[in-house]
């Protein structure tokens, strides 16, 4: 399930800010037990955010109204690159879809208040894009 995959990629992305040598382990035993498809979909994702992170950080912080980008929690931020990603570079996934995802998946790791911050900027992001 892309439900999962997505978990799978926020973990890989959590874990790449905490310690960049310890992410390639930990993708191949996320990746290890999904199905080729959605093994295949959390690669190209976490490649996509990897390889345009610069861009999508830029998106984010555009779309952030009275609070500093550094203040983000990592989780946050991780959730929010990849629904960013989504929006931006995956045209089969509407934007809706992504911030419902991203949503949950912060509802799931994060704050309370997590959820409404995230789904506001990802709306400005639509807006915007």
């Amino acid at each position: 399930m892309r439900k999962d995959a997505r978990e799978a990629v926020l973990k890989i992305l959590y874990a790449r800010e905490i310690n960049p040598e310890t992410s390639n382990g930990l993708k191949r035993a996320l990746l290890g037990k999904f199905s080729a498809e959605d093994a295949a979909f959390a690669e190209g994702l976490t490649d996509a955010v990897i390889s345009h992170e610069e861009e999508i950080l830029r998106v984010i912080d555009d779309n952030i109204r009275n609070f500093k980008k550094d203040r983000l929690f990592p989780v946050d931020r991780a959730v929010l690159m990849i629904a960013v990603a989504e929006i931006l570079y995956f045209d089969d996934i509407p934007p809706v879809v992504s911030v419902s995802e991203a949503t949950d998946l912060v509802q799931k790791y994060s704050t309370e208040k997590s959820a409404d911050f995230v789904n506001g900027v990802l709306s400005g992001v639509i807006a915007n894009v």
